[in-house]
């Protein structure tokens, strides 16, 4: 374990504090903003027939797409200002109070777009027109012609105004629950020696100690915590799956998936494809898990050791150890990345610091109103955790070359699938450079392990994560399930997909408990994107290698874009068919190499 404190992030270029004069005035701003829109959407585009002048119905739209823009940057400021706060201390009872006030303006904000979605369906047909007359509405063209498109899945005014209404004591209660009660729990355990008592997410990264017994011991002691907090946890899952499966009815979408599909901007044609090619690749990940359990002097791989690292390779960095890795090799592929990352670290964008009341994992957020972007992570000083720092600085590029690129927050809006592709180039970016400068085998195994424990994660892990929340679906729709059958599900989809790799009889039934993605109902299958982002990426990595530096500037531009046209519209940019299976497939191939190699290694 590093001893040097990891840094806490700054906020204090958005707004003083949650008190302060600023954040009231932008506060009262928001609710203004709102109050005129309403009226503005109810006294001119509800009368409306959608057969007027086009200059009547260019002139109405160009109005929305200002006041929207306007709309998004003051809330997702204010949203993530007060998630700083919720998310690195969930017992701050100034930011829960200001959290549960803003999550009745964020109702209002949802009933907003319902009535731009029914006034874009109501004008669809004359959509060519508008466009033609207006070039700041063909700017937006992909929002608007996808609004259209989904105003076809709303209920009656009435019904939708309802729904948003009743999730704050309904999916959002159930999500906030869970996040509280992971964030506040904790577990003693012995680690070095000493008795500690860890928060849950330290406790989660004893799974990539490097003593087996220690990686045993918190195995044994995640087991005891999950089982005591189960049932609340059971409850919210349910909640808001069971609130999801009837919207999606009511809503005339064909399941529960049909939503997340149009979400990441893909098709089911697309998703097949890839979740095709990735069930094929198992039988390889399996062989890379039987080498790594050899290694270990194992049969088999308990699920303990799936993050056990393996080889020699430096395990307790410092955070400036960490950052000067990140710099040199993002430098190394362009100066762009590595200012942006420079800034990120100066300026106290990161909260990597590990402590009670923190949520667990990492994340990137876009805080549009100063054009910057805030990282939490959880570091402990090992290797992966740099890959993690790496990946959640790939969001904030992704979201500064939107900045850059002057796009409005409508046109900054990007899928899941597309927001995991920049994250995961950073990784690799950080990796393959590292790779290049292996001293001896046991350097290069280390490095390797990181890259496909990640590779396996990413598609053995998710897919397993994706067969969990599809059948939950299912089942919610017959009756509540609960924390035992939810452990049975979770097992059943870990022997599915990673099979003879691992040793059946320590899996890990309690996954579902602690991923915030299975709690939120705005982000059903929040699996599939990452193992989309991965092969993308790689796919993209690949043409940086024949390409070299003339390949940047074209990554670039996809990312300032990723809010303007489907994803398989922007993969044509660079001559591939996301499609066809083979796509996925020569991705999967490069991992493959590297699990060549690694059984090579291991002998």
């Amino acid at each position: 374990m590093a001893t040097q404190t990891p840094p806490r992030w700054d906020l204090t270029n958005v707004y003083p504090s949650l008190s302060s004069k600023e954040f009231a005035a932008d506060t009262e701003k928001l609710t203004r903003l709102i109050t005129e829109m309403e009226a503005f959407l109810r006294e001119k585009a509800v009368a409306m027939s959608g057969t007027e002048e086009i200059h009547q119905l260019t002139s109405l739209a160009l109005t929305l797409v200002d006041s929207f823009n306007e709309l998004l940057l003051t809330t997702g400021t204010l949203g993530a200002y007060i998630h700083s706060f919720i998310a690195t201390d969930s017992y701050n009872k100034e930011a829960l109070r200001k959290e549960s006030e803003f999550d009745q303006v964020a109702v209002k904000i949802e009933q907003l777009q319902v009535l731009v979605l029914t006034w874009i369906g109501k004008v669809a047909g004359r959509l060519p027109e508008m466009f033609k007359a207006e070039p700041k509405l063909e700017a937006h063209r992909y929002f608007i012609e996808e609004s259209a498109r989904q105003s076809k899945y709303l209920m009656s005014e009435n019904e939708e105004m309802l729904a948003s209404e009743l999730s704050l004591t309904g999916s959002t209660a159930w999500s906030k629950l869970q996040g509280m009660i992971t964030s506040q729990a904790s577990a003693e355990l012995e680690v070095d020696g000493e008795m500690k008592r860890l928060p849950s997410p330290a406790l989660i990264n004893l799974r990539s100690h490097p003593d087996g017994e220690v990686r045993r011991r918190g195995y044994e002691a995640e087991d005891k915590l999950w089982t005591s907090i189960k049932v609340p946890l059971a409850a919210a899952i349910n909640g808001i799956k069971g609130e999801v499966n009837i919207l999606n009815r009511r809503r005339g979408r064909e399941d529960a998936l049909h939503s997340a599909i149009d979400m990441a901007h893909i098709d089911r044609q697309t998703l097949e494809a890839m979740l095709g090619a990735m069930q094929d690749s198992f039988p390889m990940f399996r062989r890379y898990m039987q080498a790594k359990a050899k290694l270990l002097g194992k049969e088999k791989l308990p699920w303990w050791d799936i993050f056990a690292p393996v080889g020699e390779i430096k395990s307790d960095h410092t955070f400036d150890e960490a950052k000067e890795v990140i710099l040199t090799n993002f430098g190394n592929f362009a100066p762009e990345l590595r200012s942006f990352a420079q800034n990120a670290f100066e300026h106290n964008w990161i909260d990597a610091e590990q402590r009670d009341g923190k949520r667990g994992g990492a994340f990137c957020m876009d805080v549009p109103g100063v054009g910057e972007s805030r990282i939490l992570a959880n570091f402990d000083g090992s290797f992966d955790q740099i890959s993690t720092l790496a990946h959640e600085l790939g969001h904030g590029f992704h979201n500064d070359c939107a900045v850059k690129a002057g796009k409005t927050e409508i046109q900054k809006f990007t899928p899941m699938t597309l927001a995991e592709t920049a994250s995961i180039m950073c990784e690799t970016i950080v990796t393959s450079a590292l790779m290049k400068e292996v001293k001896n085998p046991q350097e290069e195994l280390a490095i390797l392990e990181s890259q496909l424990n990640g590779d396996s994660q990413v598609i053995v892990d998710i897919y397993s994560r994706y067969l969990f929340e599809k059948e939950v679906f299912e089942r919610r729709e017959q009756a509540e399930q609960n924390a035992d059958e939810l452990c049975e599900i979770m097992e059943n989809a870990q022997k599915a997909t990673y099979g003879d790799g691992l040793d059946e009889r320590y899996l890990q039934k309690w996954m579902w408990t602690w991923k915030p993605h299975y709690y939120s109902a705005g982000l059903s299958f929040y699996n599939f994107p990452y193992a989309f982002g991965l092969l993308f990426a790689t796919g993209l990595y690949a043409i940086y290698q024949q390409r070299g530096p003339s390949f940047v500037k074209d990554y670039m531009d996809l990312l300032a874009s990723t809010g303007e046209a489907p994803a398989a519209d922007l993969a044509e940019r660079f001559g591939s068919d996301i499609r066809t299976r083979k796509f996925w497939e020569d991705s999967l191939k490069i991992a493959e190499k590297r699990v060549d190699r690694y059984c090579e290694l291991v002998g």
